[in-house]
């Protein structure tokens, strides 16, 4: 299992972003798929989350300004308005993927990450 994202770039403050996570490979399900983040020096935290149900949870930090969209097509999608400086980071994807129709055991994968930088 593969999972790409892409969307990173470079924005001022106030503006915003889209990062998309597409999953491939051999994949039966999705349990959930989770946008983390890492700035230098700090601990790679938890940005957005969401079911394949469709539950959400996000970070304090990111409430109100970020929306994780519903898995379709093994893809999902981070909209991210009103970026601040203190949104700069690497982020990444992550997923619960069921490999297999015939195997409960889910496995937990992580995409490569794609860069954030907000200036002030």
């Amino acid at each position: 299992v593969q999972l790409v994202e892409s969307g990173g770039g470079l924005v001022q403050a106030g503006g915003s972003l889209r990062l998309s996570c597409a999953a491939s490979g051999t994949i039966f399900s999705i349990n959930a798929m989770t946008w983390y983040r890492q700035a230098p020096g700090q601990q790679r935290e938890l940005v957005a989350r969401i079911t394949s149900d469709g539950a959400t949870n996000y970070a304090d930090s990111v409430k109100g300004r970020f929306t994780i969209s519903e898995m379709a097509k093994n893809t999902v999608y981070l909209q991210m308005s009103s970026l601040k400086p203190e949104d700069t980071a690497s982020y990444y994807c992550a997923a619960d993927v069921r490999p297999y129709s015939g195997d409960s055991r889910e496995y937990y994968y992580w995409g490569q990450g794609t860069q954030v930088t907000v200036s002030s």
